[in-house]
């Protein structure tokens, strides 16, 4: 009974572990997001098995890492509260760790998800590579709008700064949209995301906006570019 009860609180504390992780680290909120979407992508494609373990195991890798790297960042806080070279080392060796994890995992991504997922955009930016380029134009307008809206209806922040909804984030999402939308190239597509992601990760690392308010900014921006194209289609 007690090494039944033992290995209760083993399980306990390893849940502990993982839910503190999730709350306090903003990376691993982005991590567990990530992974919940492309576990729901491989249902809809045939993967083989290797490919499979392949996605679980960069999957498992970027957690993994990220765990860690908590976990010596507190053990180093636990020693000492002043500036070190050897903690910082310690603290950057971490942090690289998750950096090597998180590169590997997206070249995963892309020899897994690439081909699959190419022909369908290929066929897609095709379809509407004819609409004028005006209803780029009239997207990012109409998103200004929302976001000037939003922030009227928020005390926080600045017309400029601040606010519900991210208007960089916002912005930078309905460009990329647009440009996949007229591209014939999916990596010209994937690349514009990739630089809209790194505007939107600028204004939280910046404290200027929180990650929901990003997530409503990219939201609204994807939005109303889909719709729009959609609709004048």
């Amino acid at each position: 009974m007690e090494k039944n009860t033992n290995l209760i609180k083993t399980f306990n504390y390893a849940i502990d572990g993982i839910i503190y992780t999730l709350k306090s680290q903003r990376n691993m909120k982005i991590h567990y997001a990530i992974a919940i979407l492309v576990l729901f992508l491989t249902l809809f494609l045939n993967l083989s098995r290797i490919e499979i373990i392949a996605v679980f195991f960069s999957i498992s890798l970027v957690i993994l890492s990220e765990m860690f790297n908590t976990a010596i960042e507190k053990t180093v806080d636990l020693v000492t509260t002043e500036y070190s070279p050897l903690a910082k080392i310690a603290k950057d060796v971490a942090a690289g760790a998750v950096l090597v994890s998180a590169l590997n995992s997206i070249m995963v991504a892309y020899l897994v998800f690439f081909d699959r997922l190419n022909p369908f955009t290929l066929s897609l930016l095709i379809k509407i590579k004819n609409q004028d380029v005006h209803v780029t134009i009239i997207g990012i307008i109409i998103t200004l709008l929302f976001v000037v809206a939003g922030k009227t209806l928020s005390p926080k922040g600045s017309h400029v700064q601040g606010g519900v909804v991210s208007g960089h984030a916002a912005l930078s999402f309905a460009l990329a949209t647009s440009i996949g939308y007229i591209s014939e190239n999916a990596l010209v597509a994937t690349l514009s995301f990739m630089l809209a992601l790194l505007v939107a990760q600028s204004r939280i690392e910046g404290r200027i906006h929180t990650l929901r308010e990003v997530i409503y900014g990219g939201v609204l921006g994807i939005l109303v570019i889909t719709l729009l194209f959609k609709v004048v289609f």
